[in-house]
């Protein structure tokens, strides 16, 4: 039996490919099997090929790989869309009772499991069961306790009550013993279960749950895919903070609402996508230059234009990097993995306010949307430390106060970083302008103070280069002559074909990068090697431009680009091919 266990559902959408999903990974989680799951989805209400895919063992997994063992196909697409993955002694479960797939092609080598799933689910209550029918099929396959299924079908239908949970199970137990009684097949899967207890949540859970952490009070922001799920988390708990969630009637709209409260004194956010990105740049401007602290999360998909809205891509970074017109200074984060996405937002929302700058926390579609099993100590909110800067009350603001007794909200400072009152603070009186402005913040076109403030901005940046830790997070072995480079979701893959490369004898060292900008210094790294690779989901290396421009020396690339994340052994595989037509370096 594989050390791990692969299952899918795929279908068209609308068939409840998501939530059958869903629910087979809380049953797992719950059974104490980690879990790592894929989705892939149109873009459409209805109609065009959806599935959900999950990997489970009772060891930590951090990526998708290219085996399914468990194949539930709702339409003969489901079997062309994942034939390469089958393997001799795959299982496909399947409705032959359906026009569509009474001639199933099932691949050489695979197990057909034929399952009247419609009609089994009619007698359980309801022709819509039958996906749970199916999950209890898959049950009998791999020797899964039912009753780790009850808890997640409770916990997902519970709220609609007793009677259709009731239904669901038996809907369940009717797959499962149809399977039994009707197909003597010898399956080589066991899930083993234990008594672990581990939380499951996708990136953008995670990046709801760290603005709550981190004190953030007002979310404004306009529905879009893959960046909904953050609001979609907020709506309902931050209230019960005294925070906010405001849906606003587009991103530009969303972004200013923000700044409002920001300017009011509330941690703020909004969080969109590629297309969100360009609308908010205008205002984007605005934060920089009245100095208002501001987290915009970014969780990319595929582009330009509308792209692929439900792709995964890596293409916006030149756009956080380089948007906006005339120069502002910012913050750009990329969290790498799933529970780094709660701890890089409570630190960009510390950040925005420390050096009073828009900050962008990047994610991207893979991050977002994938559910991955953590020890529930992963999120220790004791841990979670707020800084707010140089926030002033009543006691301190005599010492930005001028000769007139005025608040000096820009304040020309060594570090580069004014004093920041919240409007109605006694003797604090302030105005602040997007026009560049003097020290008070009236509108100045004075050529001297137009220079001292531009360089008071720009001086933040190195003041937090500074007092910051920008280090990157690093793996394998330090002392390898193979370096391979990376930033964002990529890194769960790199980790696990680690691995896989050194089972063939080939030793890297993985440096992945959570800071774009400020980012780490990696001259030295790329020096010490003999081969570079930077790994990203994107046409043109932007990440790769970047490092070359840093280390002044060429690197290779490794991009993907058709909408599909990376899995560790197609790493490993285009590395090790990589490095054998990598021409021979004399010593």
């Amino acid at each position: 039996m594989p050390a791990d266990f692969n299952w899918a559902v795929g279908g068209e959408a609308g068939d409840g490919i998501d939530s059958t999903g869903k629910i087979f990974a809380q049953a797992l989680s719950r059974a104490g099997r980690h879990v790592f799951t894929s989705k892939d989805f149109a873009s459409r209400i209805r109609g065009g090929y959806t599935a959900y895919k999950i990997r489970t063992s009772v060891d930590r997994v951090q990526s998708v790989v290219n085996r399914l063992d468990v194949l539930i196909a709702l339409t003969p697409r489901t079997i062309e869309e994942n034939r390469e993955e089958l393997h001799d002694g795959s299982v496909i479960i399947y409705d032959g009772e359906r026009t569509t797939m009474q001639d199933a092609p099932i691949p050489d080598g695979v197990i057909g499991l034929d399952v009247p799933l419609k009609r089994l689910a009619e007698d359980a209550g309801g022709a819509i069961m039958r996906n749970v029918v199916a999950l209890g099929a898959a049950c009998a396959v791999t020797g899964f306790p039912i009753e780790n299924l009850d808890s997640a079908l409770e916990k997902r239908f519970g709220a609609k009550g007793q009677k259709l949970v009731d239904n669901n199970k038996e809907a369940a137990r009717k797959g499962q013993s149809y399977v039994e009684d009707n197909h003597d097949h010898d399956f080589e899967y066991d899930l083993e279960t234990t008594d672990n207890d581990y939380v499951l949540l996708n990136g953008d859970e995670a990046i709801g749950m760290g603005a709550i952490a981190a004190g953030c009070r007002y979310y404004a922001g306009y529905p879009i895919t893959p960046a909904t799920d953050v609001m979609e988390y907020l709506k309902g708990r931050i209230e019960q903070y005294g925070g906010h969630v405001v849906q606003a009637e587009d991103e530009l709209s969303a972004i200013n609402m923000a700044l409002g409260a920001a300017r009011a004194g509330a941690r703020a956010m909004t969080a969109t996508s590629g297309p969100g990105i360009d609308l908010m740049t205008e205002s984007f401007g605005l934060v920089a230059t009245t100095e208002t602290p501001l987290v915009i999360c970014n969780v990319m998909r595929s582009g330009p234009s509308t792209g692929m809205p439900t792709k995964q891509e890596q293409g916006d970074l030149n756009a956080m990097l380089y948007g906006g017109h005339g120069e502002i200074p910012r913050f750009v984060l990329a969290p790498t993995t799933i529970d780094e996405c709660f701890w890089k937002t409570v630190e960009a929302f510390n950040l925005a306010e420390k050096y009073q700058l828009p900050v962008y926390l990047t994610a991207d579609l893979s991050l977002a949307v994938t559910e991955q099993t953590f020890e529930p100590d992963a999120f220790d909110m004791d841990a979670v430390e707020i800084d707010r800067g140089k926030l002033v009350d009543e006691d301190g603001l005599a010492e930005w106060q001028n000769e007139k007794g005025q608040f000096q909200p820009h304040a020309l400072t060594d570090d580069g970083i004014s004093p920041r009152a919240i409007p109605g603070t006694d003797e604090g009186a302030h105005m602040t302008t997007g026009l560049e402005h003097d020290e008070l913040g009236r509108r100045t076109e004075d050529t001297d103070m137009r220079i001292k403030q531009v360089d008071k901005r720009d001086r933040k940046v190195e003041t937090a280069e500074e007092r910051e830790d920008w280090e990157p997070r690093e793996f394998g072995e330090s002392d390898a002559d193979t370096l391979i480079l990376s930033w964002g979701s990529n890194e769960g893959a790199m980790v696990e074909a680690i691995d896989m490369l050194a089972d063939d004898g080939i030793d890297v060292r993985f440096i992945s990068v959570p800071y774009i900008f400020p980012r780490p210094d990696l001259s030295d790294a790329i020096d010490d090697a003999d081969d570079v690779f930077v790994v990203e989901c994107n046409n043109n290396g932007q990440f790769a431009d970047l490092l070359e421009r840093d280390a002044l020396t060429r690197v290779d690339r490794i991009n993907k680009y058709n909408g599909v994340r990376f899995t560790a052994d197609e790493l490993a595989e285009r590395i090790s091919g990589a490095l054998a037509d990598a021409p021979e370096v004399s010593q």
